[in-house]
């Protein structure tokens, strides 16, 4: 039977407290659906605004990298040390434990291998297998400057628009070929163009001088870019100045699996994302876990 308004007087309406609406505490995303809300809300930590998130695609064109031979012995126990992972559907499907939780970052796009011209990608995931897979998010490459930039601009263009159908973000990743600056005009460009076509968040590479001007003129967050692998002392220098900067998080792979103690350097890098741990007591840290490895 409905409820009678008996007991009206026991119920608590709250007439004079107004109801908020709240914003989100992403930058760019506060006009997003609930959904992608939500997932972004899975790979950036709501408390931080932030994110570690752990590259292990690279096989997608180099084919087995150094430290990346066999996921299944060397990468899978990092993963539980990340927010989220960025990988294939093909290592996702055939190495990586379903009862994993992580929130997942596909790669969507491929095709030219590290011997032909790279920015000859097309898009090569089906938005229905990203659905399938319960992806956070769905990432590219865009190469701005590159021979193909108007067909890597197009693909991203037809993948945010997939994304924004079922409420899936898009992470643009910007690409430098060997022949582009790399300074901070050209990261300029490269991330504000990512963000107006529709990007919900962009992945590019930190750069010495003027990296804050690239943060500061992207409306969307920047993930800062792992890059090469660098003495740990250097990255984990690199990460706390890009944070400082105004990344939402690092994107790192080659420097965490290739480092002599990959566990410990993760564990690191977390505390310079999250906590704002200075570089020299991150490496202490480092050091002392890595010890405690052997």
């Amino acid at each position: 039977m409905p409820d009678i308004d008996v007991a009206t007087q026991a119920k608590k309406f709250y007439e004079d407290v107004p109801t908020e609406t709240p914003g989100f505490f992403l930058k760019g995303a506060s006009a997003l659906d609930w959904g992608m809300k939500n997932r972004l809300s899975r790979i950036f930590n709501p408390k931080t605004g932030r994110t570690v998130m752990f590259a292990i695609d690279h096989g997608y064109f180099q084919g087995p990298t150094t430290g990346l031979e066999r996921i299944d012995l060397t990468i899978v126990p990092l993963m539980y040390y990340a927010d989220a992972i960025m990988l294939t559907r093909g290592i996702l499907r055939t190495t990586v434990p379903p009862a994993l939780t992580k929130p997942v970052v596909l790669r969507c796009s491929g095709g030219p291998s590290v011997l032909k011209e790279l920015s000859n990608e097309e898009l090569a995931v089906d938005i229905e297998d990203a659905i399938r897979l319960n992806a956070a998010a769905i990432t590219l490459q865009v190469f701005i400057g590159g021979e193909f930039e108007t067909r890597s601009v197009h693909n991203m263009t037809r993948l945010v628009d997939m994304g924004m159908r079922y409420g899936i973000p898009t992470m643009a990743v910007t690409a430098v070929g060997k022949d582009m600056v790399r300074d901070a005009r050209y990261f300029r460009l490269a991330c504000r163009i990512c963000a107006e076509l529709g990007a919900q968040l962009v992945k590019t590479y930190y750069i010495p001088e003027g990296f804050k001007t690239i943060t500061a003129s992207c409306p969307v967050p920047i993930v800062m870019a792992g890059g090469k692998k660098i003495a740990e002392l250097d990255a984990l220098t690199m990460a706390y100045k890009a944070i400082q900067e105004g990344a939402s998080g690092v994107d790192m792979g080659r420097n965490i699996f290739q480092s002599d103690a990959p566990e410990a350097m993760m564990q690191a890098i977390h505390k310079v994302v999250h906590e704002d741990m200075k570089p020299a007591e991150a490496y202490e840290l480092y050091e002392t876990l890595k010890n405690q490895e052997k």
